[in-house]
């Protein structure tokens, strides 16, 4: 919303002084698109809504738009906003976003603004020492049980979009339920050696879920591998991978960390073809351009947590990168044979099932056979004495 010119001359007498503010309001009317000045966030307390919008809905002040922050439940319900009214601004997760602008078919209707101010991080945690990284979790998809944060959250959103690439591991996953929150979600998993969860998160290692892990004797996997890695949106990178730290350090030991895959945070909005009216077209674009300018210190809040871990975390080089991946690709090619093996005793169980099924049809074929000639001759029988009995002449009633 453009912020109203304020010194106007006001003359006459104490009634045009009063009726003047409903005039001005009436004329300026056309001004005011209504629900449209809203930054969608996601809960209340979480870091987009807290910390984020508040700087970027004053950076827009500034601008003379005026903006406000909204809660929601996530990624999917903002991007349902701003598909109803293409003005909003929204907040969400490159990958979540991704994933849901195919299932809702939307990406030509909202437009990226700004992507990449800051990173949150793919970690999945278990207390199942025999997993340590993510070619072990994802080759033991099918056995494991996945307790993930709320379903409408982003880490779910992320789980689904990593199951839509990866269809031959983590998309044999069987059992997916949800917990009430990400807390829950640890506790549960970490309460069994078959279970695990996966959470988005900013790598906080002084954080309450990196702390509740460590405490309640989990470990964290990083999620990552080149399928993960070569992922695209508009021919830009999904997923990048970081170092981040996820424990904090102790006096006779130095803080964990670990190399996982990373999305950034989107702004996004409705594509200025879809807002209806000349003049509100024009200040979309203009709202566009002013968010898309705005430098990218100016929207992290200064001395807070998200400063520390910019110095925390850092971005693998391609040479790194390229390192890690192929650790990754020769853990994958080991455990290739126990996933061909698994795949083989399916298929025989499969097929000797079948065999099984064939063996007790052909045993019960006689039987069925017989039991077909029966039927069919209880029916031939009942049509014949049917016949018989119409046939048969009537007899007058005997008299008294």
């Amino acid at each position: 919303m453009r912020r109203i010119p304020r010194h106007l001359p006001v003359r006459g007498s104490l009634k045009h002084v009063v009726l003047f503010p409903l005039a001005f309001a009436a004329l300026c009317a056309p001004w005011l698109p209504a629900g449209a000045s809203q930054i969608n966030t996601g809960a209340s307390a979480g870091a987009y809504a807290a910390s984020f919008c508040p700087v970027l809905s004053q950076q827009l002040k500034l601008a003379q738009f005026d903006y406000r922050c909204t809660p929601s439940a996530g990624t999917r319900e903002n991007m349902e906003r701003v598909l109803a009214d293409p003005r909003q601004l929204g907040y969400g997760q490159l990958d979540a976003f991704a994933l849901e602008s195919r299932q809702m078919n939307a990406g030509a209707a909202l437009t990226l603004v700004r992507q990449d101010d800051v990173r949150e991080c793919l970690f999945a945690v278990t207390r199942n020492k025999d997993i340590t990284n993510w070619v072990e979790l994802t080759t033991a998809a099918g056995e494991l049980r996945f307790i993930l944060p709320p379903a409408n959250s982003g880490s779910v959103g992320t789980f689904q979009f990593l199951r839509s690439i990866d269809a031959d591991r983590l998309g044999k996953a069987k059992t997916v339920t949800h917990a009430a929150s990400v807390e829950e979600a640890i506790r549960e998993t970490l309460s069994a050696d078959d279970t695990v969860t996966l959470f988005v998160d900013f790598a906080d290692p002084e954080g309450e879920h990196f702390g509740l892990v460590g405490k309640l004797g989990g470990h964290v996997v990083p999620v990552i591998d080149r399928t993960i890695l070569r992922q695209e949106v508009g021919g830009k990178k999904i997923y990048f991978a970081q170092e981040t730290q996820v424990e904090e350090a102790q006096w006779t030991k130095s803080g964990k960390k670990v190399v996982t895959a990373c999305t950034p945070l989107v702004v996004f909005t409705g594509a200025p073809d879809r807002v209806q009216g000349e003049q509100a077209r024009k200040d979309h674009e203009d709202l566009i351009r002013t968010v898309s300018a705005l430098k990218s210190a100016a929207l992290v809040p200064e001395a807070s947590l998200f400063q520390r871990l910019v110095k925390r975390t850092k971005e693998l080089s391609a040479s790194s990168t390229e390192k890690m991946l192929e650790a990754t690709d020769q853990a994958r090619e080991k455990a290739k044979p126990y996933t061909d093996k698994a795949m083989d005793a399916a298929k025989e169980a499969t097929d000797q099932a079948k065999q099984a099924a064939e063996r007790a049809s052909e045993a019960a074929k006689p039987y069925y056979d017989k039991g077909k000639e029966a039927a069919q001759k209880a029916y031939e029988d009942a049509v014949r004495i049917t016949k018989e009995l119409m046939d048969k002449p009537k007899t007058d009633a005997p008299k008294n």
